[in-house]
């Protein structure tokens, strides 16, 4: 793709609901211009966090022929009927690990000849991902975990992450927050996802301590801790936990979280979950007496996975719900007998604006100057799923999912 200036064009949202968020502000538009060979066209929307009117104002063309354009991008998937032959794609696409309802999408992509990057799929030589909107997940999880525990116990009210016009808005409602002293917090995970959640704990100015001394002391004030996988998994064998066995074996381990359970008011789980790793809580720990916990704002959001308690996904609109322990079932939050679940798994949506900022500063420092020059890490290829109407020698495994044999 490099050589010749680049035509960059930002689509249209077209997925249902659509979603708020863009690869690049206004802003970032303008900078990317200024900064870089490149001509961006932003397709008209009146659903995105910035309107028309704002890319306008800093100079960029709103059109809807897109189709001169050699690159175009968006943020969730692209509905079949609106995908362009011949193209070059970057979103979210949801086809490497098989999922059927896109099936359709990564045929008609190969049909279509088209060259199709993922996000999710742009890492560095060490497989470690490059940009994500994890950080917003962990940022406004977080949030929501404190308004969870608000509206169950009547103790405070926070107004809705979406309702914030930005962060700084959502971090002022933060002083509304009243916790007891003694109340503890755990985080699993320590990822970018986690990063984001110590964001709000910190401006919370709650204050860390080390796992151990979570497990046996007392405080006088809020605490929370953060566990990697050593700390909530042990070894069936009773040998040393081994962090490369681990993640090489995950069977060979089980869940050790139990005895946080027992210490912990509030579990954020912001971890990435391997489905051969062990359960971290199952229906029959919540049952155990002295069980602490009473808000799980679960980010990571494996429905089925790792937390017995997050029956399903909840949603922007209607972010909470309760876990009656006794029963394995949904049930009133504001029952003094469930525990508070949020699991919302469109978090960044909340913050879109934010979010898409974010977003577009790390496409920019690490993904831009690879279009546009040199890439000597094949980053842009390792995540290229298909081209020119076959599956690239990296996702060769998606053949039978994509109907190729």
């Amino acid at each position: 793709m490099a050589g010749h200036p680049l035509k960059i064009g930002i689509l249209r949202e077209g997925k249902v609901p659509p979603d708020k968020r863009v690869p690049f502000s206004p802003e970032q538009c303008r900078h990317i211009m200024n900064n870089f060979p490149v001509h961006i066209v932003v397709q008209p929307s009146v659903k995105r966090c910035f309107s028309d009117a704002e890319y306008k104002s800093h100079g960029i063309e709103v059109s809807e022929k897109i189709d001169k354009c050699d690159v175009l991008m968006g943020i969730k998937e692209v509905p079949v009927q609106e995908l362009i032959k011949n193209k070059t794609y970057f979103f979210f696409s949801h086809t490497i690990k098989k999922q059927p309802h896109n099936r359709k999408l990564l045929q008609k992509m190969l049909a279509l000849n088209i060259t199709m990057i993922d996000y999710e799929t742009l890492t560095d030589i060490k497989g470690n991902r490059l940009v994500a909107f994890g950080r917003y997940a962990g940022i406004v999880g977080a949030y929501n975990a404190f308004r969870a525990y608000g509206e169950k116990f009547g103790v405070f009210k926070l107004k809705p992450a979406h309702q914030c016009a930005n962060r700084m808005e959502l971090e002022k409602q933060l002083l509304k927050c009243k916790l007891p002293a003694n109340f503890k917090i755990a985080v699993t995970g320590t990822g970018r996802v986690s990063k984001g959640c110590l964001e709000i704990l910190e401006a919370l100015k709650i204050k860390q301590v080390l796992p151990d001394d979570y497990l046996k002391k007392n405080y006088n004030y809020p605490v929370f801790t953060v566990l990697s996988s050593e700390h909530y998994n042990k070894r069936k064998d009773k040998k040393k936990f081994d962090k490369a066995d681990f993640y090489k074996n995950p069977r060979h381990y089980q869940s050790d979280f139990l005895k946080y359970a027992l210490q912990t008011d509030m579990y954020i789980p912001c971890h990435f979950w391997n489905s051969n790793a062990p359960v971290i809580l199952e229906k029959k720990d919540y049952k155990i007496n002295g069980f602490k916990i009473k808000i799980i704002a679960d980010i990571s959001c494996d429905v089925g996975g790792p937390i017995a308690s997050t029956l399903r996904a909840s949603t922007i609109a209607d972010p909470f719900y309760g876990y009656d322990p006794q029963n394995e079932c949904e049930a009133d939050f504001y029952s003094p007998h469930t525990i508070g679940v949020m699991a919302v798994d469109n978090l960044p949506c909340e913050l879109p604006k934010d979010a898409s900022i974010d977003f577009g500063e790390v496409l920019i420092q690490k993904i831009l100057p690879l279009l546009t020059g040199k890439d000597p890490d094949n980053i842009i290829p390792r995540a290229t799923i298909c081209s020119q109407g076959k599956l690239t020698k990296y996702y060769a495994y998606l053949s039978d999912y994509a109907g190729l044999k």
